[in-house]
């Protein structure tokens, strides 16, 4: 067989892909990562809407492989404790020291996490970064997979890696149809100056015009994230911001006092992708190409870092020539089945237990609360589970 130009061609350069193609750094394989976009040499000042809760293991992933470190500490806020509140006074709180640890988690803005991640593969001799790349055919045979970019390139490996967001173009290559549970709801972000400062404080409340979250951004701010439907979007997104700083105060009882908007509000749909399969021969997915949740429990990505120690972990033990292997992807496949298949059903049926408005579920979700606080055994078991999603 003619060499291949790459072992493993990664396409998508965002959170997951990059991470991927860091962990396989200092590997005998020979690495391609596609991204359409080149990034930004540096990252802006002004603070992202994009947040992501980030658990002990994707810490240590992101430690492994580098990134961890390059993070601008001043940027990163760590989580002590987390404060739920359902209605009628129902309370559940979470505190990393209930754990035996100094954080439950850690808030991290998506352009710095992307920015640590590229400067790390600009050290990556056996990394060749293609951007902007936009892939237009890709064929699967015997011997190889093959990518043909729209600029005319054609690039061929053993094994293609599709990391391309939910909306994934290397999974409708090959003919895969997820399983979209939309749920009619939004996710409406934006970020705030506070009056009085978070302390490592994370809070949601479950309330009937959807989920509210407020997580502790460094010094005196915090990022919001307010799930709800239509309606509520639309009302959200025509304030003005002085309107929407109030409104958002009010809803979590002003507890941070006074909030002055400093990003302004963004909205993304809500749904569930069950991808009924994740690998074939010589092609394999991670991140949201291979599943999304409801972002009510802060792990999505965090369940993508879990597919790249995976994948990482077992292509780093085989031989180059076999990484495309059906029989080693169906490896990594069932390896992650069982996290994300009960991921996704804790929060959806989390979802569907606190959004609603019937009298039966919010006297039983409040009595879940209320015990659930009382049991200090169970909550420390959802704490550790929690941190090393």
């Amino acid at each position: 067989m003619d060499k291949l130009d790459f072992d493993v061609i990664i396409v998508g350069g965002g959170l997951v892909g990059a991470a991927l193609a860091l962990a396989l750094r200092n590997s005998p394989l020979q690495v391609a990562l596609l991204e359409g976009a080149p990034p930004v040499a540096d990252v802006p000042e002004d603070w992202d809407a994009r947040v992501y809760a980030i658990s002990r293991a994707s810490q240590r992933l992101l430690e492994r492989i580098g990134a961890w470190q390059r993070l601008d500490a001043s940027r990163v806020a760590p989580v002590v404790a987390m404060d739920i509140r359902g209605d009628r006074n129902a309370h559940l709180r979470f505190d990393a020291l209930e754990a035996g640890s100094e954080t439950l988690t850690h808030i991290l803005e998506n352009r710095h996490l992307q920015h640590a991640l590229w400067q790390g593969l600009a050290d990556s001799p056996n990394v060749t970064v293609i951007t902007p790349a936009q892939p237009e055919t890709l064929q699967i045979d015997a011997s190889c997979a093959a990518l043909q970019l729209k600029d005319g390139r054609r690039l061929r490996a053993s094994l293609i890696v599709g990391a391309d967001g939910a909306n994934s173009w290397v999974r409708r290559q090959l003919g895969i149809t997820p399983k979209i549970m939309p749920y009619e709801q939004f996710g409406v972000v934006a970020n705030f100056a506070t009056e009085r400062p978070p302390q490592g404080l994370a809070r949601q409340w479950f309330r009937t015009d959807g989920i509210l979250a407020w997580l502790p951004l460094p010094g005196r701010r915090m990022s919001m994230v307010w799930s709800c439907n239509q309606a509520r979007k639309d009302e959200l997104l025509g304030l003005s911001p002085d309107a929407l700083a109030a409104e958002v105060a009010a809803a979590g009882g002003r507890l941070l006092g006074n909030l002055e908007v400093i990003t302004p509000a963004q909205a993304f749909p809500l749904r569930l992708n069950h991808v009924p399969e994740i690998v074939r021969s010589r092609v394999a997915l991670v991140g949201d190409a291979a599943h999304t949740v409801h972002p009510l429990a802060g792990q999505g990505v965090n369940l993508g870092f879990g597919d790249v120690a995976s994948l990482a972990g077992i292509l780093t033990t085989e031989l180059p020539a076999r990484v495309g292997d059906y029989l080693v992807l169906r490896r990594y496949e069932r390896e992650r089945r069982e996290a994300v298949l009960l991921m996704q059903g804790v929060c959806h049926g989390l979802q569907k237990l606190f959004n609603n408005e019937n009298p039966v579920l919010g006297s039983l979700r409040n009595w879940g609360l209320g015990l659930t606080n009382s049991l200090p055994w169970v909550k420390q078991q959802l704490i550790r589970h929690a941190m090393d999603a």
